[in-house]
């Protein structure tokens, strides 16, 4: 007997014979768009604040402090930075911006970290965009096939992440130093160096593969009290790793738009000592 239920059999994806047939996309009554909207508009606009400052190849350093987007400085264009991370591994050849060079491997570790893969599915490919609303696509592969296939080297990046973040903890000390590279020195920018630093390094080791490389393979964790410690330790950064993926986002772009203030002679450094 027809029920009026019965699932649209000539169709694919959310409307397959497997789902049921409700007329109505979903019966969501929220403002469920709100969240990915902010999502989108939030990565864009860091996307298109990092493609200019990555592009214009100026105003990157104000001694004692380089722009994080610029560091390690790996191309011979770089300019010449006391005691800075200068590695010259791409000559006079390499013509554009140094900071394309780096940026490819803190952009790799985020485009492929969990959390932002949730936040860009969602917002950009609505797949789906919220909870029980129906994603547009009338199939779903997963992370089986290219491009998307390419997530599963996360691990990977994280490793060049760990070094990154080395690098910039580096700069961070010599940011204890003032125009004239003495050291005992503290301004503005070294606190701003500080909290970012703090917050990137919180956001890579909260990171899920951090976790599982921690913790991940141990049957017995009573035999490896110290890994079982540092998983805890990991697993509150992870119950946190969303906020923390935001505000390292947002520091780490303060911190560019810091030195860009100071290199382009909008104003001095204020010195606390």
């Amino acid at each position: 007997m027809a029920t009026g239920t019965e699932p649209q059999r000539d169709s694919g994806g959310v409307r397959a014979s497997t789902r049921a047939a409700i007329a109505a996309p979903h019966l969501r009554t929220d403002r469920w768009w709100l969240a990915p909207a902010v999502t989108a508009a939030g990565l864009f606009a860091f996307v298109v604040y990092s493609t200019w400052r990555a592009f214009a190849n100026a105003h990157y350093y104000a001694a004692p402090y380089v722009s994080p987007f610029y560091s390690p400085c790996l191309a011979e264009n770089c300019r010449t930075m006391h005691a800075g991370p200068n590695a010259d591994l791409f000559g006079a050849w390499w013509g554009i911006s140094p900071a394309i060079i780096i940026l490819i491997f803190p952009l790799g570790f985020r485009l492929t970290c969990y959390y932002y893969r949730k936040a860009y599915y969602r917002s950009f490919w609505a797949s789906p965009p919220a909870c029980a609303v129906a994603e547009p696509h009338r199939g779903y592969t997963g992370e089986t096939r290219f491009p998307l296939v390419l997530q599963n080297v996360h691990r990977y990046f994280f490793y060049a992440a760990i070094l990154v973040a080395g690098v910039l903890t580096y700069d961070t000390v010599l940011s204890f130093r003032d125009t004239h590279y003495r050291w005992g020195h503290m301004g503005l920018g070294t606190l701003v160096f500080l909290v970012n630093i703090v917050l990137i390094w919180a956001y890579t080791i909260s990171c899920h593969s951090c976790r599982h490389i921690v913790g991940g393979k141990l049957k017995h964790f009573s035999r490896h009290p110290v890994r079982y410690r540092a998983w805890q330790f990991v697993g509150r950064l992870n119950a946190r790793h969303m906020q923390l993926a935001w505000a390292s986002l947002l520091s780490v772009a303060l911190a560019d738009f810091y030195v860009y203030l100071v290199a382009s002679g909008v104003f001095a450094d204020p010195r606390f000592f």
